[in-house]
């Protein structure tokens, strides 16, 4: 099945993929590079839970 996640702005790849491992480092998830069909739900879901934490906490922020 082909994923139809797509950045708005395709150069910024690199980028989200350093901060999806930084975050799954955060929660002590084990992340490779490519295809992490090993991860439970609870996983997966704790990476992006992180993730949003960390885009509202720099949003947050930004309105002080």
């Amino acid at each position: 099945m082909k994923s139809n996640n797509q950045l708005n702005v395709p150069q910024a790849r690199e980028a989200m993929d350093k901060f999806k491992m930084q975050a799954a480092s955060e929660v002590g998830v084990n992340l490779t590079n490519g295809y992490n069909g090993h991860l439970t739900s609870r996983e997966a879901g704790s990476v992006g839970g992180q993730m949003v934490k960390k885009m509202i906490e720099a949003y947050e922020q930004g309105l002080q």
